[in-house]
């Protein structure tokens, strides 16, 4: 439990480091604190004087009792004014704490490698990112606004008592301690369901993330009841770990309340005997007992702080879980940025070994030269490792030995942004992002002028479709991309590339989604966009394929056949039979 609690303190602190550039927030926070107190402190010594002015029936000093009232209105208005500039300061170090969290989450997952945004469920990410800073940020705000007031007034009420009697404060001294057990104890049980109950809620936001994507595979396989069952299972996880995190939680209040009732109990009997003896007068005891109720409420709050910081500071230690995941291995200081005058389009291969995980081998010693301008043709059944290969060419992920030369120089030498940046990529998976076809064309080429644009959109053939759209290049595409076909969505990232046209292409399944008549227009766009770069495609339908100047069938992660079309049917094997087989199961058909 040590070791947890040490846990959480080091939580914290890192989250404190993140607030180091607003210290001057803080600052501001505990003098308008001390300026809160102060006034707060004073209005009980100003209401006992005015109980002292009535020294008793029909006898009260009424020219007195008015000069303490205009003072105990300017006390009330310089007590409210410093609150809301405590609040105001608070509020500011809470959320640019939390804004720059946040930043430093999704600056973190732009640098990550694909392999981790592969492993981790999206839906867990998303929550970690919005659902578990919202809670940091409520679990700040409460702890730094409680904090400072909090800690000045148990300071000045003190104070304040030890100058009216030192003995009755002493009383009050005495049984404090126990508030400060009680908020132990809750913060050592409380951490620990707090922690479960983020996780299980990350895991419900994974599934239902990925439930509501895939409706309608849900759907057609009949997955609902399925579904169904894994939700209610997380769901009442999530339901236990909420109510023992809320039941240990919500021990704090009336624990401290019960402590606080003590100290009042024992202010009021001491007071009182004091009072008799004469040591103190009437309204110094009504001051005293006020004082006592002013000292204990701190802990009732603080102790609240505790329990909604141990929910920010589990959900704290999720978010650093992504903040410290391994990043994209370094770049050599002096590593070779590709441009026109050192790129010829080559591409070399060397003993290729790579998996995805060590117990299962996919590519194993794959070798291949590509020279500049060739049209490279990529075939075999799902699970090859034909899409894999494409990866390693975009340095999505690194080999797990052998080399991979462009232009002649190893790609691990050459920076990402420009290794990449020599790559055009037409993916069977569309991507567009939230914004207006335009954008969505420009996307690699912010720059790009409307006329560039629309000879991109005519080379790719979707200047037609996209003028029939209603406000033609500056259509907005909604969210879940409805307003367009999945047709249209690949004309428009086949319309991307053409804009850009770099000197090597990679076509995986480029033109799946789109029909027939528009696909032989394609490709003979595609046939003047590849004269002269170096492509690799990666097909399905080896009709489309006859052209390239070698294909390389792949089974197994391994290069089992190679040549051109004619060559490959010639020879009777691998390739010949799953071309041949494409044409029996369309005449079967």
């Amino acid at each position: 439990m040590a070791e947890k609690n040490k846990g959480g303190f080091a939580v914290l602190k890192r989250i404190l480091t993140f607030s180091k550039p607003y210290l001057h927030f803080p600052i501001l926070a505990m003098v308008f604190s001390v300026i809160n107190v102060a006034m707060t402190l004073y209005i009980p010594i100003l209401i006992g004087n005015a109980i002292d002015c009535a020294v008793g029936m029909g006898q009260v000093d009424f020219d007195s009792i008015l000069p303490i009232l205009i003072k105990l209105g300017i006390a009330a208005a310089a007590a409210a004014l410093s609150s809301w500039l405590v609040n105001l300061c608070t509020n500011k170090i809470t959320y640019l704490t939390v804004r720059d969290i946040r930043r430093k989450v999704f600056d973190t997952l732009q640098k990550v490698p694909l392999s981790y945004i592969d492993k981790t469920p999206h839906g867990d990410l998303i929550s970690r990112m919005i659902t578990d800073t919202d809670q940091i940020s409520d679990g700040l705000l409460m702890g730094f606004t409680q904090l400072f007031t909090g800690i000045v007034t148990i300071l000045g009420t003190l104070g304040f008592m030890l100058s009216i009697d030192p003995w009755i404060t002493l009383i009050v001294v005495f049984i404090t301690p126990l508030s400060f057990f009680v908020s132990s104890f809750v913060a050592k049980h409380s951490f620990d369901m707090f922690r479960k109950q983020s996780e299980a809620r990350g895991k419900m936001t994974a599934l239902t993330e990925e439930m509501i994507g895939g409706q309608h595979l849900v759907k057609a396989f009949s997955h609902e009841d399925e579904a169904q069952a894994e939700f209610d299972v997380i769901n009442e996880n999530l339901r236990e770990y909420s109510v023992k995190a809320v039941f240990f939680s919500s021990l704090t209040n009336p624990s401290t309340r019960f402590v606080n009732g003590l100290i009042y109990a024992g202010v009021g009997i001491f007071g009182a005997v004091s009072a008799l003896a004469g040591h103190i007068s009437v309204g110094q005891l009504s001051c005293f007992l006020t004082y006592a109720n002013q000292y204990t409420k701190p802990f009732n709050e603080i102790s609240g702080v505790i329990t909604e910081l141990q929910s920010a500071l589990a959900c704290a230690a999720r978010v650093f879980q992504v903040i410290d995941a391994r990043t994209e291995s370094p770049e050599p200081e002096n590593a070779v940025v590709l441009d026109e005058g050192n790129i010829d389009g080559r591409v070399e291969l060397k003993d290729i070994f790579f998996s995805y995980e060590p117990e299962k081998p996919l590519i194993e010693g794959l070798s291949l030269n590509v020279e500049k301008g060739r049209k490279i043709a990529i075939v075999g059944p799902t699970g090859c490792g034909k899409t894999t290969l494409i990866n390693l060419l975009m340095r999505f992920y690194d080999v797990n030995s052998g080399e991979i030369r462009v232009s002649g120089y190893p790609v691990k030498e050459i920076t990402r942004n420009s290794l990449r940046g020599s790559y055009g990529m037409v993916l069977q998976e569309t991507w567009l992002k939230g914004g207006t076809v335009y954008e969505n064309i420009a996307y690699g080429k912010p720059d790009a002028t409307k006329e560039e644009v629309i000879n991109a959109a005519k080379a790719a053939h979707a200047h037609s479709f996209i003028k029939r759209l209603p406000d033609g290049y500056d259509t907005l595409i909604s969210d879940d991309e409805t307003n367009i076909s999945q047709g249209q969505k690949q004309l428009l990232c086949i319309a991307r590339v053409m804009l850009c046209l770099p000197p090597m292409l990679i076509l995986d399944e480029a033109t799946s989604s789109i029909d027939t008549m528009t696909e032989r227009r394609i490709q003979n766009a595609f046939d003047e966009m590849t004269k002269g770069r170096t492509s690799f495609i990666v097909a399905h339908r080896l009709s489309t394929i006859k052209e390239a100047d070698c294909i390389l069938v792949m089974q197994s992660g391994h290069i089992v056949e190679m040549g051109r079309h004619e060559q490959l049917m010639e020879k009777g094997g691998f390739y010949a039979g799953l071309y041949n087989s494409q044409f029996e199961s369309g005449m079967n058909g």
